[in-house]
């Protein structure tokens, strides 16, 4: 069987050649990869389209992650499908790994490895459905008190066995097709952000299963293709979360609530990153220490 790697990318530079170098080491099996570009301009997905083992899809422009995603798996064929950034390593046997996962789960609808920063420590990959308790707490204390309950409780980052999650990372997912499509795909809605929380909650509902493979390993180096806009990816960042919570409240009952989570989404989005990038050079000062992150 060959499996294909649905790779969205949107200028991703050398990130995309240490990505698809990567992958001989991941894999004894036969594999493509499908390159699904949303308008990049740097000539890098171009380039790599000249390895035999890659394809190229243009998207027609920046569609975002999760429509340029669908219509990747929808290029596609098998019965599993991998998506995610191209700013990714894999780790030798890493995506094996996930492939023996799927016999130990047949509920298994996605599957997520066990995913590494560039500094080398472990990112919180696997976590519960952001309740809204959980999100306020995790919102306004989880920046300037890392281990706070809530953040914990959310992130479940003192687990790292083999188990169901609530939603895993979109940035490395081995997805069942057919679970994948019963329910729609990604959610187009989602420009960037919360789209695989999205996906991780619908799959539950529909009896399908989350589950986080740490045997099975990434690194992932950044998001290169942002790193320019941070300022404006923080604000669709909330603009996602807001949605994702607003669709758990619909209806006129809820319009209160939901216009109070979007003065403080809001709020947050503008005021936080000074207060992160604060905490973050302080982390970089006190190396035993995990820098925060969302």
């Amino acid at each position: 069987m060959t499996l294909t790697i649905v790779a969205v990318t949107y200028s991703p530079g050398q990130s995309l050649t240490d990505f698809l170098d990567s992958l001989p080491r991941a894999t004894a099996g036969d594999y493509r990869v499908l390159l699904a570009d949303n308008g990049s301009t740097d000539g890098a997905p171009q380039r790599a389209a000249q390895r035999p083992e890659v394809d190229l899809l243009a998207t027609g422009g920046n569609l975002g992650y999760g429509r340029a995603a669908n219509l990747g798996v929808a290029a596609t064929e098998g019965d599993w499908v991998v998506v995610c950034n191209p700013d990714v390593i894999w780790a030798p046997g890493s995506l094996d790994e996930l492939m023996r996962a799927t016999r130990r789960w047949p509920r298994a609808a996605a599957l997520g490895p066990l995913i590494r920063t560039a500094t080398g420590q472990v990112y919180p990959s696997a976590r519960e459905l952001p309740s809204l308790a959980r999100g306020i707490g995790h919102a306004l204390f989880g920046a300037i008190w890392p281990a706070n309950p809530w953040t914990r409780s959310y992130r479940r980052e003192q687990q790292p066995v083999e188990r169901e999650a609530g939603w895993l990372s979109g940035s490395c997912l081995l997805l069942r097709r057919a679970a994948f499509e019963s329910v729609g795909g990604f959610d187009p809605g989602y420009f960037m952000y919360f789209e695989d929380v999205d996906l991780g909650q619908r799959l539950g509902r529909a009896g399908w299963l989350n589950v986080y493979v740490p045997s099975a390993e990434i690194v992932h180096t950044g998001s290169h293709a942002t790193a320019n806009h941070k300022q404006a990816m923080f604000l669709e960042h909330h603009r996602s979360a807001y949605r994702y919570l607003a669709r758990r409240y619909p209806g006129r009952r809820w319009a209160p609530l939901r216009a109070l989570l979007w003065t403080g989404l809001m709020a947050r989005a503008r005021l936080a990153p000074p207060v992160i990038e604060f905490m973050q050079r302080r982390a970089a000062s006190r190396p035993t220490r995990s820098e925060p992150h969302e």
